[in-house]
């Protein structure tokens, strides 16, 4: 089974060098030689570093992304904010800090939603949302672990596309957004409390994230609830 690529400093500045390439050449093997070709690095080096093609790259670049919040996170005070600010300042500051390459995100989309990619998909979106709730400070591990990252899924998800299509100065649509997802997601959670056997919106999705955990390289995936043997 394909396996996310651990990180490493010929990757790393393949991918930065490969992302102002993305909008006009795609996430493709041109993009890559044409950063390869700027780093003064083999074409042939440069195609073994990212085997599985455009997918490993992407989701390279997602858990590049993922490594680099949780970096500027650790330098953020977050002890004085609310949980639901948490993460409103976490979801803003992963999308502030991929502003300059918003196209090359929007390239990535159609190849995560291939059928084939799937798996890969929810790999990544996984990742990003446990990195965001550990990052907060997220103690759970019962089966509400796996339910939070559902719903943060799917306010991840449904801010990253407000984002894409978001004119407004300084993204403050987005942000406005975002804050109101976050509020339905609390409402969610206090009406849940309030009935046995409640089953939140995208309780699919959770179970296929309960998947993707299991599925998945990198050591955080062992923060999480153990499942039975």
């Amino acid at each position: 089974m394909w396996r996310a690529l651990s990180e490493d400093e010929t990757r790393n500045r393949l991918l930065v060098a490969a992302l102002p390439h993305v909008p006009f050449d795609g996430w493709s093997e041109k993009a890559l030689a044409a950063a390869a070709a700027e780093l003064e690095i083999d074409a042939e080096e440069a195609r073994h570093a990212f085997p599985g093609g455009p997918v490993a790259l992407v989701t390279y670049h997602a858990a590049y992304a993922d490594r680099r919040m949780e970096e500027a996170l650790n330098e953020a005070d977050l002890a004085e904010m609310r949980v639901r600010e948490r993460i409103a300042h976490t979801v803003r500051l992963r999308l502030e800090q991929n502003a300059a390459h918003r196209e090359a995100i929007r390239a990535a989309l159609p190849i995560l939603a291939q059928p084939a990619n799937g798996p890969h998909a929810l790999t990544s979106l996984y990742r990003t949302v446990d990195t965001i709730w550990f990052a907060v400070g997220d103690k759970t591990t019962d089966f509400g672990f796996y339910t939070k990252r559902a719903l943060l899924a799917g306010v991840y998800l449904s801010t990253l596309l407000y984002w894409l299509n978001d004119g407004s100065e300084d993204s403050q649509a987005t942000w406005a957004f975002l804050d109101r997802r976050i509020a339905d997601v609390m409402r969610i959670q206090t009406t849940r409390a309030r009935f046995a056997g409640f089953r939140p919106p995208g309780f699919g999705l959770l179970q296929r994230l309960r998947e993707a955990a299991r599925a998945a390289a990198e050591p955080m995936q062992r923060r999480g609830p153990q499942s039975p043997s």
